[in-house]
């Protein structure tokens, strides 16, 4: 008897514990989804051939332009890419910064794979990564990005076409 009660005992104390710690803890960040469309254009484009094989070539871009995110806003974004490519296709690194119009910003880095046609012009990008930092209301953002860009055929003068970029983040950021 004296030791079903000491159980009791223990499990009410655990309970009370319990019921403390959770009214004392930081409230849960809840996941939400935010699509996106970017259109852009290139500022700046360097290229440094590879001697190994005919048409390989490391990309350096920096690309500017405007992204719409459905539930936050439009922000500018600052993307840049480094590509390693043969005849137009091969793989890319994208670091994109998007600053909203608040002044918040959101900074993701992504990997991915470039796409091209027989004659080696680069069409398109396919990548995903993760949210590497947010300031203002998205200080503490967590989570990770996908998207698709096409790229349209360059205009005399340009060293690569606009793109156009739909994509999604999955993110979390802490309650306030």
């Amino acid at each position: 008897m004296a030791i079903r009660r000491c159980f009791i005992g223990l499990a009410v104390a655990s309970i009370f514990v319990m019921s403390i710690w959770d009214l004392g803890s930081v409230p849960q960040a809840t996941a939400e989804t935010l699509n996106f469309t970017m259109f852009n254009h290139v500022e700046k484009a360097e290229i440094v051939p590879i001697a190994d094989v005919e048409g390989h070539f490391i990309r350096l871009i920096q690309r500017e332009g405007v992204a719409v995110f459905e539930k936050v806003g439009w922000a500018w974004a600052k993307v840049t890419i480094v590509r390693d490519v043969i005849k137009g296709a091969g793989t890319a690194e994208i670091y994109i910064t998007w600053a909203f119009t608040d002044g918040s910003t959101i900074t993701i880095h992504n990997k991915g794979t470039v796409q091209a046609t027989p004659e080696g012009v680069t069409t398109g990008t396919k990548s995903s990564g993760d949210i590497i930092k947010g300031t203002g209301r998205f200080q503490g953002i967590k989570g990770t990005g996908a998207w698709t860009s096409k790229i349209l055929p360059p205009e005399k003068g340009e060293p690569e076409g606009k793109a156009f970029f739909e994509g999604t983040l999955t993110c979390t950021l802490p309650s306030k």
